[in-house]
């Protein structure tokens, strides 16, 4: 395996400035939660989430294990002493329920446009097993499931970009970790999960994850990511930042 060190030595000596990678993908209001689920937010305290967090369509009462959740007097956000931010849900007063109806649509419509992006540059990298690897920047697509079974790196600048095709399930293990090295940035990360997503315990987690079903955080697990769910995010004593 070429080591990271000489990557990105060849880079500098070659002097790459262009942004590599296919073009971001663009969550428009989607970008304004750390956390947001259709069928609900449940958490074993005790967590941390810095930024914003949502439930659409469905109630406030689909969001669990942060009680108590307080709602404030304007009755459109409530906070959580775990959560560093606010909280709504659909049965908020106005204007959050539009607001959030729109973060919904705009949640599906950047899924749609990542899970469907081509040409890829990778196919079935793997054979879905990519643990140990380092991964540059590109279109990656796989048609089954992918598992990281041991450490992974994403090696490239600042203004490159990633999309992770997985048309399966995304299974992270107990301890792996994702390592960012040459100003490779969290946010130009997509990781696109036809399948559930399973982040063991402490595992380290980077990147937006744009879920068609369910995404699940184990114990001790980190995150620098947004966790968006056309279904439910599960949380056990984790912490998260956008």
């Amino acid at each position: 395996m070429i080591s990271t060190a000489f990557i990105l030595s060849s880079l500098t000596a070659i002097g790459v400035v262009a942004a590599l990678g296919p073009a971001a993908v663009n969550l428009r209001t989607a970008a304004n939660y750390t956390i947001l689920a259709e069928t609900g937010i449940t958490n074993v305290p005790t967590s941390a989430i810095t930024g914003a967090m949502a439930v659409c369509p469905i109630s406030a009462a689909a969001i669990t294990g942060f009680s108590p959740l307080m709602l404030d007097p304007s009755g459109q956000f409530s906070t959580s002493s775990q959560v560093t931010g606010h909280i709504f849900a659909c049965d908020y007063a106005s204007p959050t329920p539009s607001i959030l109806t729109i973060a919904i649509a705009d949640m599906g419509t950047a899924f749609t446009d990542a899970i469907t992006r081509t040409p890829p540059n990778f196919i079935n990298l793997g054979a879905g097993n990519i643990g140990g690897r380092i991964l540059t920047p590109g279109l990656y697509s796989w048609t089954t499931g992918v598992t990281i079974n041991s450490s992974i790196t994403l090696l490239g600048g600042a203004a490159d970009t990633w999309i992770f095709q997985v048309n399966g399930t995304l299974t992270i293990a107990n301890g792996v970790q994702m390592i960012l090295v040459g100003g490779a940035r969290a946010v130009n990360i997509v990781w696109a999960t036809a399948g559930a997503v399973t982040a063991g315990t402490n595992s380290h987690l980077e990147g937006v994850f744009l879920g068609k079903t369910g995404i699940t955080l184990k114990t001790g697990a980190t995150a620098n990511s947004r966790l968006l769910a056309q279904t439910l995010v599960a949380l056990q004593q984790v912490t998260v930042t956008a």
